[in-house]
């Protein structure tokens, strides 16, 4: 049994649950996985199965609007990883993420056997040095290393997963089928505008459903944009693992590609995908559940990851037409929602 493994994923929520099947693989042959995330990314990490510890770190060669690199923070990790005695350590990166800044961290640590994905030439900086096609899933891409390393993918394989029981939602989400309707995204080129979500939900609430907006601390104005009296505003008042369990009681999510998508995913929510074309669905969309796609596809910002809309009026998105997300939302339940009634608070649902 390999003593002690630590598992890298430096970036955003949707990335570090996609890790996921990567570390329960780890987990199956290892006395202790360490998870090592960004700092705003320590609650996502707690949430995967398998993890026993965690760190956090900010590498300025990660995140799209880096800090500038602190030396000290640099030598309080190397400090950190060599106390904990790790022997063997898994880098997971996206395809345009370099692995070899961590990969040096951890030999000046002394680990002593690193894996990445690396197209760069890593010299002695990686033991495993693992090659995968450019449009391989990210749920794929991150468990095929942990296969090369020599670890055996449990019996979900790729599919996302994170611990339960999860807590009970909160006495004011509604307590007959609803829908969750996330409208935002850290990259703005991902999501739709506020209108078109506002008049996503209104087209949901006309068609029966109650409809839950969820967005964190720094979308309250956004969630109460879209929501506006006619759906519960969730912005910035649920923990990660209460928004965990509110997509989990939901009947469809219709997000576009953002770390929620992906936590529904990891319950086993269907998802009604706003997919902005910038980057390739096959890689990036909610994995391993029913999924519909909206979105223009063919749009000229297709492939450019451009993280605002270089096309003026944000055409991939902004011509979704409500009645098509109603449409899909049917497709996924298979049924039509009771007449609408008016939403009261209510306690926690079973």
């Amino acid at each position: 049994m390999t003593a002690h493994v630590l598992v890298v994923r430096l970036d955003s929520l949707g990335d570090v649950l996609l890790a996921g099947p990567a570390v329960r693989a780890v987990a199956r042959a290892a006395r202790r996985v360490t998870m090592l995330v960004a700092p705003g990314q320590l609650p996502a990490a707690r949430l995967l199965p398998g993890v026993d510890d965690v760190l956090g770190f900010e590498a300025g060669w990660v995140r799209l609007d880096p800090p500038p690199v602190d030396g000290r923070a640099v030598r309080r990790l190397v400090r950190r990883i060599r106390r904990a005695q790790i022997d063997t350590a898994l880098v997971l990166t996206s395809y345009h993420q370099s692995p070899l800044p961590i990969a040096l961290l951890l030999r000046m640590a002394g680990v002593s056997w690193v894996g990445a994905v690396s197209e760069d030439y890593p010299g002695s900086l990686l033991d495993l040095r693992h090659r995968v096609p450019d449009d391989l899933p990210e749920a794929e891409r991150g468990l095929s290393l942990a296969e090369a390393a020599g670890f055996s993918a449990d019996g979900n394989g790729a599919r996302l997963a994170i611990r339960r029981p999860l807590p009970s939602t909160p006495g004011w989400i509604p307590t007959r089928p609803y829908l969750v309707v996330h409208p935002g995204a850290a990259v703005p080129a991902r999501r739709p505008s506020t209108s078109t979500s506002r008049a996503v939900v209104r087209a949901l609430v006309a068609d029966g459903w109650p409809v839950v907006v969820t967005g964190g601390a720094a979308e309250v104005p956004l969630t109460a944009e879209v929501a506006a009296g006619d759906a519960v505003d969730a912005g910035g008042r649920l923990t990660l693992p209460e928004l965990a369990a509110v997509l989990d009681g939901a009947a469809v999510v219709v997000a576009p590609n953002t770390g929620p998508s992906h936590l529904a995913a990891a319950v086993g929510t269907p998802v009604v995908a706003l997919h902005a074309p910038v980057v390739r669905f096959a890689q990036w969309g909610p994995y391993g559940v029913p999924t519909v796609r909206l979105g223009d596809q063919s749009a000229p910002c297709r492939m450019t990851r451009a993280r605002t809309c270089p096309v003026p009026g944000h055409p991939c998105l902004d011509t979704i037409d409500p009645a098509e997300v109603v449409t899909a939302v049917h497709s996924l339940t298979g049924v039509r929602p009771a007449p609408p009634t008016t939403v009261t608070a209510g306690g926690p649902r079973d």
